[in-house]
C-alpha cells in the first residue's frame, strides 16, 4: 500500500515559528491546483501499489475551495487505483472552518461529501496571548467553536498542540491539554516550539524581543503530556503522535514504517524505499516547470547507510522500535553489530531497553530496540549516536 502527499503552500499569514514553503498571496492559487493535478498525471507511473492514504497538507489547505478539492481527488482516482475506503486527511485552521460554516451549507458535510473523512487541526494553543505570540490566523474563540462544530459532524479529527512556550508554565500547559480532552478529539500532535533560521522567531530573539524556548521546560511541559493523555486513554505511539486505539494516523504512520508515497506539489518529498526525490521550493518556478510537462524535481538514490540511519530514527520515535532482524536482513551483519555496540551504554543508563519476543511465523526469537519513557524525549539525540556514517 502506498500514500500521496500534496503539499498546498498558501497561508493566509506567516506564522512566526515556521519554516515550510508556503506564500501568503493567492494570486496563483489556480495555476497551482492545475499544476498539482499535471503532476499527479505525469508521476502516476511512479506508484504500482494501491493508494490508501491521501493528506492534504501545507501550508493551509483550507484555503482551497470544495471544487479545487475535488477536482485533485478526482484526478488522483481517475490516476491510480485507490482502495475502497482510504483515508484522507485535510489540514485546516479554525478560522478557515468557521468562516466556510457560516455559509448555506455546511463546511463540514461539503468535505465529507468529497470523500474527505479526517481533519488536522491547527490549534496550537486556546490561549490568546500564545497565538498573538505565533501570528496566528484564528483566536481563541474561534478554536474552541471549530471544535465544538468539527466533532458533531467527524469523529477523526486530530489537533496540533505546541509546548514550550516562553512563558508558558506548567499549569496553563496543563490547562491547554485539558481544553483539547473536553472536546473529545481522539488524536492529539503536540511539538516542542524549536526556533528555526531565518524565521521571525529567530529575529525576535537574536533581537531580545522575546526569550528564547527552554530546554527544561520544555521537558517539562512533555512528561506532563505524555502523563495526562496515557491516562485518557491515548497510546504514544510516535514521539509527536497521541492516540485513541483505531485512530493512529495511517498516513503518518506509513511513513515512519518505510512505505513508499508520492508528494507532489512545491518542495514535496517522495520515497520509494530506495530513492527519495523532491520537488522545488518556487510556487513560479514549480507551475512554469509543470505547463511545459516538466517535472520540477531533484533525486538521490539511497545508500545502505542512509536506509539504515532514516530506519534508525523512526524506529526509535515510534512504539514499533528497531528490529535487529530487519537490520541485519535489509542492511548487512556488520550494521547489527554496529548497532549493538553503539546502543549498549545508553541500555545501560535506562534510555534504551531490548526485547526477545517469538516470531510467530518463523518461531524464531526476534529482538527489538526501544526507547525508555526515560529516554522518549532525547531519542532524536540518542539515534543520531547510532548512526552509521
Amino acid at each position: 500500500m502506498s500514500g500521496i502527499y500534496l503539499h498546498i503552500p498558501f497561508c493566509k499569514q506567516a506564522c512566526h515559528y515556521c519554516d515550510f514553503h508556503f506564500s501568503t498571496s493567492l494570486k496563483k492559487k489556480e495555476e497551482l491546483v492545475k499544476a498539482i493535478a499535471a503532476e499527479l498525471i505525469l508521476r502516476k507511473s511512479e506508484i504500482s501499489d494501491p493508494i490508501e492514504t491521501i493528506y492534504f497538507g501545507g501550508g493551509t489547505p483550507s484555503l482551497l475551495t470544495i471544487e479545487e478539492l475535488q477536482f485533485l481527488i478526482t484526478t488522483i482516482y481517475e490516476n491510480f487505483e485507490v482502495i475502497e475506503k482510504p483515508e484522507i486527511t485535510l489540514e485546516a485552521n479554525p478560522d478557515d472552518l468557521i468562516s466556510a460554516q457560516e455559509q448555506s451549507r455546511s463546511i463540514f458535510e461539503q468535505y465529507q461529501s468529497i470523500g474527505i473523512n479526517r481533519l488536522s487541526i491547527g490549534i496550537q494553543s486556546f490561549y490568546e496571548d500564545d497565538l498573538k505570540l505565533m501570528n496566528r490566523a484564528h483566536n481563541s474563540e474561534e478554536a474552541m467553536n471549530c471544535l465544538s462544530v468539527a466533532t458533531q459532524y467527524f469523529d477523526n479529527i486530530t489537533i496540533d498542540l505546541i509546548y514550550g512556550v516562553p512563558n508558558m508554565s506548567n499549569e496553563k500547559w496543563k490547562s491547554n491539554i485539558e481544553k483539547a480532552l473536553s472536546f473529545g478529539v481522539n488524536h492529539i500532535s503536540s511539538y516542542a516550539l524549536t526556533v528555526e533560521p531565518k524565521t521571525a522567531f529567530a529575529s525576535f530573539i537574536a533581537k531580545g524581543k522575546i526569550d528564547a524556548p527552554k530546554d527544561d521546560v520544555a521537558h517539562e511541559h512533555f512528561k506532563i503530556l505524555v502523563n495526562t493523555l496515557e491516562k485518557n486513554g491515548f497510546i504514544h505511539y510516535e514521539l509527536s503522535n497521541f492516540g485513541k486505539p483505531n485512530y493512529f494516523s495511517k498516513h503518518n504512520t506509513s511513513y515512519w514504517l518505510g512505505k513508499s508515497y508520492l508528494g507532489v506539489g512545491p518542495s514535496a518529498h517522495s520515497f520509494n524505499g530506495v530513492q527519495r526525490s523532491w520537488n522545488v521550493a518556487n510556487n513560479t518556478k514549480y507551475i512554469n516547470s509543470l505547463q511545459e510537462e516538466t517535472l520540477p524535481i531533484e533525486r538521490e538514490i539511497l545508500s545502505v547507510s542512509d536506509r539504515y540511519n532514516e530506519y534508525v530514527m523512526t524506529g526509535l520515535r515510534t512504539i514499533y522500535g528497531v528490529s535487529l532482524e530487519k537490520v541485519r536482513n535489509d542492511y548487512g551483519e556488520l550494521y547489527e553489530v554496529h548497532i549493538k555496540k553503539e546502543s549498549q551504554k545508553f541500555i545501560d543508563q535506562g534510555l534504551l531497553l531490548i526485547t526477545s519476543e517469538t516470531c510467530h511465523s518463523s518461531n524464531r526469537k526476534t529482538q527489538k530496540i526501544f526507547t525508555t519513557q526515560k529516554g522518549k524525549f532525547l531519542c532524536d539525540g540518542i539515534a543520531s549516536d547510532l548512526f552509521k556514517v
